[in-house]
């Protein structure tokens, strides 16, 4: 059995959030606009270079999936952000590696008749985690803030009482003992076109581009009026919101999970192979049925 990579990795630790709340703002420039931030030239990664980061990332993920078992851990990632600013992608590289028994993506449609009579949180808290287990929400509670509101799916009243709910409600989460985490995925208007473009003319990409994607191209300053809204309200120091630059798919992707594992104190346990028994002798007295009495699939690719 072949050797795991080594890989160099600081001694984890317990974060405060609080202080690393105040660094992400001033890594991201100050008093920089959000503009003036994506107007910036935009660093690239080879192909090589990226497949190679993100393999070590991978490693370190399961190491964190590990640790969540072992501890009875219980976290919580909201991917919020733009449409077509790479959630999905991020979220896919992030599972890919990970058992989907202990990392749950939830991703909630529209709400029924019955849903909309419940308590607004009521749905998004039937998903929450157990002991031992990580879900990431694409999407989540915080539809209220954007689509919801932008679109007018929400009265004014709902929107508020939201605003102010949020936080309340994040505050009972993370006093429970669950680790709540929030990216948002910022990507510029000429970016997000681009990709809006190569998604209608792909017939492989068109069902990302659902009839909500297009109506939004016109609605750039009301969703980022309702963005800046619902940062002021509840990006709290119990519970910050981490804002992704998305303008580089690759990039975007290696930058998150990097930055959900500096934010999970996760422990990695020394690795150990597994060593497998010899398989048991067939017996000489069992014959398998003739392969004529299955439906075997054809071979189509000769």
């Amino acid at each position: 059995m072949s050797k795991k990579p080594e890989l160099k990795k600081e001694e984890p630790k317990k974060h405060d959030h609080h202080h690393e709340h105040h660094h992400a703002h001033a890594d991201a420039g100050g008093q920089m606009s959000i503009e003036e931030f994506h107007a910036q030239p935009q660093t690239t990664i080879l192909p090589e270079h990226y497949n190679k980061e993100l393999k070590k990332l991978q490693l370190r993920l399961v190491e964190m999936q590990d640790w969540i078992v072992s501890t009875k851990a219980r976290v919580v990632v909201v991917f919020e952000g733009r449409d077509a600013a790479g959630k999905g992608s991020a979220i896919k590289r992030i599972t890919e590696a990970l058992n989907p028994r202990i990392c749950r993506v939830a991703a909630l449609g529209t709400p029924s008749e019955r849903e909309k009579s419940q308590w607004y949180f009521q749905r998004y808290v039937a998903h929450l985690p157990a002991g031992g287990e990580m879900v990431l929400f694409d999407r989540s509670w915080y539809n209220r803030a954007g689509v919801e509101h932008v679109m007018g799916f929400c009265t004014d009243k709902e929107y508020e009482a939201f605003l102010h709910d949020a936080p309340e409600f994040e505050k009972l989460l993370v006093s429970s003992g669950i680790i709540l985490i929030k990216f948002w995925f910022s990507v510029s208007d000429k970016v997000q076109e681009e990709r809006f473009q190569a998604r209608a003319l792909d017939p492989m990409k068109q069902w990302k581009l659902s009839p909500m994607d297009i109506v939004s191209r016109d609605l750039w300053v009301e969703y980022s009026k309702a963005k800046d809204r619902m940062f002021q309200m509840t990006d709290t120091p119990f519970a910050p919101w981490y804002v992704v630059n998305a303008e580089n798919k690759e990039k975007t992707r290696l930058n998150c999970i990097q930055h959900l594992l500096s934010l999970i104190p996760y422990v990695a346990e020394p690795y150990k192979p597994i060593t497998l028994k010899p398989r048991k002798a067939m017996p000489a007295d069992y014959k398998r049925p003739p392969i004529s009495l299955q439906n075997f699939v054809p071979d189509y690719f000769k």
